[in-house]
């Protein structure tokens, strides 16, 4: 239906100017004659000379017409940078929270994606349910998905259509240029899945995509992951809140793999997962990382790097700078040994650990544990660890002062408190033209 809705609209629409209109309004457009073209001079927004009642630019004719677009949408002008609104209502969306409102989504994607600085409205006065769905490209250039009210999938793994792929909902395939942003919510509906033996589904996943830009959404309570980027390239994320709680298991905030050239700022997450490197004796290959002037509250773990036994490749060129920590259990953590079961068999090979630096790190950690741990592999020690203007004093209670190392190597640039002692000088013969360390 979008790709016939285009084809029509194109010959009668190429002297309409656009205007971004978040109300959605409505604007039917009739082919003129060629005496009036450009006559009037309004825009999209039914202004000065804008001709007819309904907001279009140029008068109608008797019969020689075509059906004018739906409701909602409001045409773009090639010789106008201004974009092009396809409000998801004008596609048959209801936005009251229990309709299925996929195919109205579906069909303003198709129509959107083909047009220029194109923006998919979610306006703000609905709720709108969609079931699994995957927004692919290619696309014209200068997509923006704009939700400004409530976007969800089904509410739990009851009311999930049997026949959806329950590994994931939300999927934006093989775009370049997207931008997913708005003063709204993506609402997880993830409580009733929490407590399953299998794994649930992802919120929000970018695959094989580039130059993308998430900003100014709320995302919250997701069955697992909230956001996934895998296989991209080119990611900014700015102004993004992600809430679900602690308890949740595995809803990591922002999953990045297989991606490269990410930046991500201004955010604020709170949720009950951090991803983990090497599962099922995989390969991970994670380089220059900078963490920086960053808070970190109430939580189980600051800054930690985990790994799974039996992975290979390496983590190298962490930076983490300027981060304040309040109340925090474990401040600074290395752990080589990660497991989510009770019963894990130890491996010799691991993800290699190298390069990472802490600097101006300082705050409060909870005295239950230490607020510096290094568990590194036996036969794969972290190296190259160093420490500047470290500074965790106990949140409430007496100071603990007793740092643990294993198969940590490193130093301390400048004293640091609690005192660390323990990283070992130098780097183990054990590394030296190890072919499981190198990232392929």
């Amino acid at each position: 239906m979008g790709a016939a809705f285009r084809l029509l609209l194109v010959p009668l629409m190429a002297v309409a100017f656009c205007s971004y209109d978040v109300g959605g309004r409505s604007h039917y457009h009739k082919k003129p004659p060629p005496s009036s073209r450009h006559r009037g001079g309004g825009g999209g927004g039914g202004g000065k000379g804008g001709g007819d009642s309904a907001g279009s630019v140029v008068p109608p004719v008797d019969d020689d017409t075509q059906p004018p677009p739906p409701t909602g949408i409001v045409p773009s002008d090639p010789a106008t940078s201004e974009p092009c609104v396809f409000d998801v209502r004008a596609y048959g969306a209801v936005g009251d929270g229990s309709t299925d409102d996929t195919r109205a989504f579906q069909e303003a994607w198709r129509a959107a994606c083909d047009a220029d600085s194109a923006v998919i409205l979610v306006p703000s006065d609905g709720t709108f349910t969609i079931t699994t769905t995957t927004f692919s490209g290619p696309c014209k250039p200068g997509l923006v998905f704009q939700v400004d009210g409530v976007l969800m999938p089904p509410d739990g793994p009851e009311c999930w259509p049997p026949s959806d792929n329950r590994r994931q909902w939300l999927v934006f395939s093989n775009v370049d240029g997207l931008t997913l942003r708005g003063a709204g919510t993506i609402e997880g509906n993830g409580e009733n899945w929490w407590n399953l033996p299998c794994k649930p589904h992802r919120l929000v996943r970018f695959f094989m995509s580039r130059n993308l830009a998430v900003e100014g959404l709320r995302v919250e309570n997701s069955p697992e992951f909230h956001f996934r980027f895998d296989g991209c390239s080119d990611v900014r994320v700015d102004g993004l809140f992600i809430s679900s709680p602690a308890n949740s298991p595995n809803t990591d905030g922002i999953h990045v793999e297989n991606t490269e050239r990410v930046a991500i700022y201004n955010s604020r997450i709170s949720n009950g997962g951090i991803g983990s490197l090497g599962v099922h004796n995989s390969q991970a290959c994670v380089s220059s990382v900078t963490v920086r002037n960053a808070v970190i509250r109430n939580s189980d773990n600051g800054v930690r790097i985990k790994t799974w036994q039996g992975g290979m490749g390496s983590v190298s060129g962490i930076s983490f700078d300027t981060v304040v920590m309040e109340n925090v259990r474990n401040c600074i953590i290395i752990d080589q040994y990660y497991c989510m079961e009770k019963r894990c068999m130890n491996q010799s090979t691991a993800v290699h650990v190298t390069d990472v630096s802490y600097a101006n790190i300082r705050g409060s950690y909870d005295v239950r544990s230490a607020p510096i741990h290094f568990a590194c592999s036996d036969t794969v020690p972290c190296t190259n660890i160093t420490m500047a203007e470290v500074e965790l004093l106990p949140f409430s209670g007496e100071l603990v002062d007793d740092p643990f190392c294993w198969s940590a190597y490193g130093m301390q640039q400048t004293p640091t408190i609690p005192p660390i002692t323990c990283l070992q000088e130098g780097i183990p013969d054990s590394l030296l033209d190890n072919p499981d360390l190198k990232c392929r």
